[in-house]
This record gives C-alpha cells, structure tokens and sequence, in this order.
C-alpha cells in the first residue's frame, strides 16, 4: 500500500479537499476544552481595540525569546507542540495558534528564528525571511525540543513539530534534524523532495496543501510525496482547494471552510500520534 494516503473528507467537513481516498475521523473532545474555528478565526480579526488576551508567557530558548502556552489545570508530563510562525514572524496570530494547541492539552511552544523582530509589511517579511542564518535557526529549534523534554512542568514524552509557510519549511526541517520527534505537521511549507535529504526523518509526517497555490503547485506537492516514498518516511498528505496561507484568519486568503476542514484532521493527527 502507497504510503502517502491522499484523504479525502466530505464536503459538509472540509469545505472542498482533492478527491483520494476516504478516511473517516474520529477523537475525544479535550479534557481541557478546545477552539472551534470560528472562535479561532475571532481572536484574529482585524480591530482598532485591544486584540484578546494570550493565555502564555515569554520564556527564554537558547538566548532568544519564545512563548510558552500550557493546558490550564494539567500537570505534566505533557505531549509538546514546537510552533514556527510564518514569515512574519512570532506574532500574536502564532502565540494563539499556541494558545490553540494548549487549550487541545498540549504544552505548546511557539519559538522566534527572527530573533525579537516582526513583519508588518511583504517587503518586511521577505527581508526578514532572507536574513535567517540556516545553522542557527536548526540550533534554536533544537533547543526549544530540549526544553519541552526538560522543563519540570512539561517533560514531554512525545513531541510533534507544527508551522506554516515559512515554518512549515521549518516544521519539515526540524523533524529531518530532530530524530526524537513523534509527529510534524507541515502547513504549506516549501517542502524538500531528495529522498536522501528526508531519509533522517522518524517522525510521522502530516503535510497540507493548496491546489491553489501559486507557490507550491500540486507537481511540487507530487514530488514531494514521491521523495518521502522513496525515504521510507510515513506520511499523509492532504490538498485543499484554496490558496496559500487559507488557515490564516488575519490573512487575505483565508478560507475558513478549509481551514476548519484541515484542523481537524491535524488535531486526529496529534492525538494518535502524541497521546496514543
């Protein structure tokens, strides 16, 4: 059996996903609560007040600031998500993206490879984007992965890697030089197709595409499928009919029927992957 299972769910569920084969699925509501996406999308549109409050805190990884969000009233140990924002970098959009995770019972920690900077504009974004020193983001990745296994109100015995855009890239990257991680999940990030490169990985992978995206067309995605084949890597891959950045409520292209269709089959994916 072809191990890249391209899913497809129903159109009551997903609000449009490529044809492939069905998979039905199922898990238990979260003991501390969870966030639909319209209560997601919410925290993330555009207002002149004060945007809602985050429920974490700053902490400090490898010399730079990250943001750390726990499930209220759990004690660890903990499944653990590493988030990698986009390329805007560690905003409040991600922080609630953590926010999200911890509230589904995850320790959730969203690390900053812009070191302390945040896009507001394209050009920003690119700039900042260009100037990420490869060797040194892999290192802050590592570090944040050792503190969600050290930190006394964690030490997670599993731990599964989550980002979007640009840190879906890193998402990707972070399981192909984190051989410890469970899961990653890879929100149309650039991916990598040499099989060699991706032979590292253990982790299971979880990639979700737009068949609209300009940027990474469905022959990339293709391709990508086709390495991770040909590495031995399990995976899922999922099509969307949407664009790039749909899952992102702050954004222009944000489709929510997607987006809502594709969180549910990350959080099935986390929950088997880092609680079972």
């Amino acid at each position: 059996m072809r191990q890249g299972l391209l899913l497809m769910m129903g159109a009551l569920l997903l609000g449009g996903c490529v044809q492939g084969r069905a998979r039905e699925v199922q898990r238990e509501p979260s003991a501390t609560g969870a966030v639909s996406e319209e209560a997601f999308k919410a925290l993330h549109t555009l207002r002149k007040d004060a945007p809602p409050p985050l429920q974490g805190e700053e902490v400090e990884v490898a010399g730079t600031k990250a943001y750390l969000s726990l499930p209220q009233g759990v004690q660890g140990p903990l499944p653990a998500v590493l988030v990698i924002h986009e390329w805007w970098g560690l905003n409040p959009h991600i922080k609630h993206w953590a926010d999200r995770l911890a509230a589904e019972g995850y320790a959730a920690l969203a690390v900053d490879l812009y070191g302390g900077k945040v896009a507001t504009t394209r050009e920003e974004a690119l700039s900042l984007l260009k100037a990420v020193d490869a060797g040194r983001a892999q290192q802050t990745l590592k570090a944040a992965h050792a503190f969600l296994q050290s930190d006394s109100r964690i030490q997670a015995p599993r731990t599964g890697s989550i980002g979007w855009c640009f840190g879906g890239g890193w998402s990707l990257r972070a399981a192909m030089a984190i051989p410890e991680l469970d899961a990653a999940v890879i929100y149309y990030g650039n991916p990598v197709t040499d099989p060699k490169a991706l032979a590292p990985i253990q982790a299971q992978v979880l990639g979700i595409f737009g068949t609209q995206d300009a940027s990474i067309p469905p022959e990339t995605v293709q391709a990508f499928r086709e390495g991770l084949d040909a590495a031995g890597v399990r995976h899922y891959i999922l099509e969307f009919e949407a664009d790039h950045a749909f899952a992102n409520p702050s954004g222009e292209r944000y489709d929510g029927g997607a987006a809502a269709g594709a969180w549910q089959q990350v959080a099935a994916f986390l929950d088997q992957h880092l609680r079972q």
